[in-house]
């Protein structure tokens, strides 16, 4: 009996470090050391299409600053996310807005993405535990479900990973009464030097099935410097323009 209990012991332990890698290295290959990225973003509703071109500078899990090139109505619009803090500049009024924490479950800029998105980019390493739920092949299924101290807006999620590029195929998000609230796909994965990315993300809320936002990457450029003046307050009026 001693021997079974250890040996499940040593099996469940041996997955939960499985999973963890897995998350780590698909965390990796989304944001390397730095990321700049040029992201055509298509955003449908029941009663209007929006689209959109943005581009995106990320340092590490807590720096990350975002443009607004197109439509020229939007041209210019900024946000800076900091250490978990998140700003926003809106040229039209000259003036920097503070998003609070009540906001972070708003949709960004109207599309199924959330504030806290952009804020908790690279959280699941750090604010949740992994568990693998199923292998198959190249393919791993693993629930994350958030750390006891972990500020973070998610019951769990279940994302399902090929290991041979380690990206995710689906991510799916529930609320904490165990509600499916949206899903990921991603598609069209590109190697990027020694990164692999998925180039079509869509994503989708299971409450409103018409509701659609999609994401195209245009371009990715991992590891190149970037200038620290991106990720300070400054920078959101200075590289508006």
């Amino acid at each position: 009996m001693k021997v079974l209990l250890l040996f499940i012991f040593l099996s469940t332990a041996i997955f939960a470090s499985e999973a963890e890698d897995i998350i780590k290295k698909v965390d990796q290959n989304m944001r390397g050391k730095t990321l700049y990225l040029k992201i055509a973003m298509s955003i449908q509703t029941d009663y209007y299409e929006r689209n959109m071109v943005l581009e995106s500078y990320s340092e590490g899990s807590k720096k990350n600053f975002v443009k607004i090139l197109s439509p020229s109505k939007d041209y210019g619009i900024t946000f800076l996310s900091l250490h978990g803090q998140m700003w926003q500049y809106i040229p039209k009024i000259e003036r920097i807005i503070k998003i609070p924490p009540s906001m972070m479950l708003q949709k960004w800029m109207g599309s199924d993405i959330t504030n806290d998105d952009l804020v908790k980019q690279s959280s699941i390493v750090k604010d949740y535990t992994a568990k693998m739920l199923e292998k198959k092949g190249t393919l791993a299924t693993i629930l994350l479900t958030p750390k006891a101290d972990a500020a973070v807006v998610w019951g769990k999620i279940i994302t399902t990973v090929d290991t041979k590029t380690y990206t995710s195929q689906e991510e799916i998000y529930f609320d904490d009464d165990g509600k499916k609230v949206r899903s990921f796909v991603y598609k069209d994965v590109k190697k990027y030097g020694n990164y692999y990315l998925p180039t079509l993300w869509i994503i989708q809320p299971f409450d409103a099935p018409k509701h659609k936002t999609t994401l195209q990457i245009k371009e990715a450029k991992y590891d190149a410097p970037i200038n620290p003046a991106y990720f300070s307050k400054s920078a959101l009026k200075r590289f508006s323009n």
